[in-house]
């Protein structure tokens, strides 16, 4: 190791603490020295990960030619125990039959069944580990799968088919996790461990993404303490002021990048640093550490991407791209959802066209991970200061009158304003109830290529690609109002939705199926190509163009209206022939026909 980068990484180390504390240093230097894996002993239960599990990790590094990334990356995001069977072969019933798989095993055979490995490059696997709540990300033991969805061999498996991303759940662990349980013994290598604050102090800066407690009492060896819980009071938030912290979490990271995760998703970044008196939220601590994880990761483990997931307001979202290479490969496009919601409900295409032409990136390093649903709802915030009031306020009510929920959070005037929307997608975009199945499909499916066509990585929740609906019972059975977007299905129930061949959810599939079958021929959509806005009446047409050094544009037009829509040639650039999704020839001088809730993509 030269002189100049244990220099350099005394400096990154120094940006977090102030200082540069030895245990910290040398054990991060153990890390990027030899390439070694982490030592046993940091680690929960002295073991790095299931008996059962042969180490090996995943050979695939896409893209093959060494770049970050190309037009081919689309990602699947999903539980990992999203597809059950009941059986060995999710069909049969004879009592002699080979027993079931495992549901990270049965949700691989299901991709590979219809033949998705073709499409997706990346499964996102949400949180894998055993946790006592939240659906995952209330975390236990950070390097064990757990046994309920399969083995770490069953993770490998799915990487010989797809690229993989796991999540960090970086802020917090459960309160069941050993760290915590030894905290509460007063166990000295993890007396200050955890975040604990007098609830006498002044904490009204703190911002809270939920109106819930800051504080939680535990009892401890040393009598009642108050613990710092962002989230909930399972959830308990560990003390990156903490070196040895640091280092047990960065230690994890490498670990995952190692077992194959392409890309880390490093969760709830923002509130990582904790200072009484300020926000907590994207501290410059917070940012150092990411820009110190970031460093150590290309160092340990070349080529692996950092996606930090922050639900804010745009601008403070892409603060973590940093330097633009220095700080996260990707950020979440937060406010792409609810934008691109608002415009097929008001018909106005005005502030989404200004939004999308405002995006710059600060290096070819960097990216957006574009999306419109995942596993929690569809946040609202990052719509703040580009939708009025009044718009949100019409999405919250559209969506209660699909039958799904809203969030509220607490407001410093002692009013309330939407911060979260809960329903799947495709039930935002159409109320199935009025809507016939075709139209609605229709309706969904342009939002999805809208998506799909914009500068950066897409990525599809797996209810969005199988055209789930909203899962009320869940909620009423549980109480949590995200479980309205995180069906698991048994194959036999899953198959059976999709098998109907005028159903939702087969017209939702087959057309989604498409779309990524013409996406990943076009070399237009890789992250690096250019971006530019077309000048389109706003009510309802959107428009730009995709370009990549030394090949033709591609043009994407979509009408987010109801209403058939005409465009004069004048309004779109020349030389276009063809529509490669509709398979249609074009007449670039003559008017371009636009059916109601159609995207075209014209080469």
């Amino acid at each position: 190791m030269s002189e100049s980068t244990a220099e350099t990484l005394r400096s990154r180390i120094k940006d977090v603490y102030g200082h540069v504390p030895l245990s910290l240093f040398d054990g991060l230097m153990h890390l990027v020295g030899d390439g070694s894996a982490a030592d046993e002993d940091k680690h929960a239960d002295g073991e790095q990960c299931d008996a059962n599990s042969q180490g090996s990790s995943t050979t695939r590094r896409s893209p093959d030619d060494g770049k970050l990334w190309d037009h081919r990356d689309v990602i699947l995001i999903t539980y990992a125990d999203q597809v059950r069977e009941s059986t060995g072969d999710g069909h049969s019933t004879d009592p002699g039959a080979e027993p079931p798989r495992s549901p990270l095993a049965a949700q691989h055979r299901f991709l590979v069944d219809h033949g998705l490995n073709d499409l997706i490059r990346c499964v996102h696997l949400l949180p894998f580990c055993p946790s006592t709540s939240d659906d995952g990300f209330s975390v236990a033991d950070y390097l064990r799968v757990d046994p309920d969805f399969g083995t770490w061999d069953d993770i490998a498996n799915l990487g010989r088919d797809f690229d993989l991303m796991y999540d960090l759940v970086l802020n917090h662990s459960s309160q069941q996790h050993d760290w915590f349980q030894k905290f509460l013994a007063g166990d000295p290598e993890h007396a200050d461990f955890y975040v604990t604050a007098d609830p006498n102090e002044d904490l009204s800066a703190v911002t809270r993404p939920r109106s819930l407690p800051l504080l939680t009492e535990f009892e401890s060896a040393a009598g009642t303490i108050s613990v710092w819980t962002t989230f909930s009071a399972d959830q308990v938030d560990l003390n990156y002021a903490n070196p040895d912290v640091m280092l047990a979490m960065i230690e994890t990271l490498v670990e995952y990048a190692r077992r194959g995760s392409r890309i880390v998703r490093l969760d709830a970044i923002a509130f990582l640093w904790k200072e009484i008196g300020t926000s907590c939220l994207h501290l410059p601590q917070t940012h150092a550490a990411v820009k110190l994880m970031r460093w150590v990761l290309d160092r340990a483990v070349p080529g692996t991407l950092i996606l930090t997931e922050t639900n804010v307001p745009h601008r403070e979202n892409i603060s973590y791209f940093g330097s633009g290479d220095d700080e996260a490969h990707m950020v979440y496009q937060f406010s792409l959802p609810p934008l691109l919601l608002d415009a097929i409900h008001s018909g106005d295409t005005g502030v989404l066209t200004e939004w999308m032409g405002s995006l710059k990136l600060p290096s070819d390093e960097t990216t957006y991970f574009n999306f419109t649903a995942s596993h929690d709802g569809i946040g609202v915030r990052p719509a703040e200061g580009l939708l009025p009031p009044e718009r949100i306020d019409a999405l919250a009510k559209i969506v209660l009158d699909a039958g799904g929920k809203v969030g509220m959070r607490n407001l410093g005037d002692g009013t309330q304003s939407p911060y979260e929307l809960n329903v799947t997608y495709l039930d935002a975009v159409a109320d199935r109830r009025s809507v016939p199945p075709a139209e609605h499909s229709r309706r969904f499916l342009a939002t999805q290529a809208v998506m799909l066509s914009m500068r950066g990585i897409p990525a599809i929740y797996f209810h969005s690609l199988v055209g789930s609906p909203s899962d009320f019972a869940a909620v009423e059975s549980s109480g949590i109002n995200r479980r309205i977007n995180r069906h698991k299905y048994e194959r036999t129930e899953l198959e059976a939705a999709l098998s109907g061949p005028d159903s939702l959810q087969r017209r939702v599939m087959d057309g989604y199926r498409r779309l990524l079958d013409v996406r990943r021929t076009q070399p237009a959509f890789d992250p690096a190509a250019s971006q530019t806005m077309l000048d389109l009446p706003t009510d309802g047409l959107i428009g730009w163009v995709r370009q990549t050094a030394g090949q033709p544009p591609l043009i994407v037009v979509a009408n987010l209206s109801e209403q058939a829509r005409s465009i004069a040639p004048s309004s779109l650039p020349e030389g276009y022939a063809r529509d490669v999704l509709a398979e249609e020839d074009l007449d670039s001088s003559t008017p371009l026909e636009m059916r109601p809730f159609q995207v075209r993509w014209m080469v």
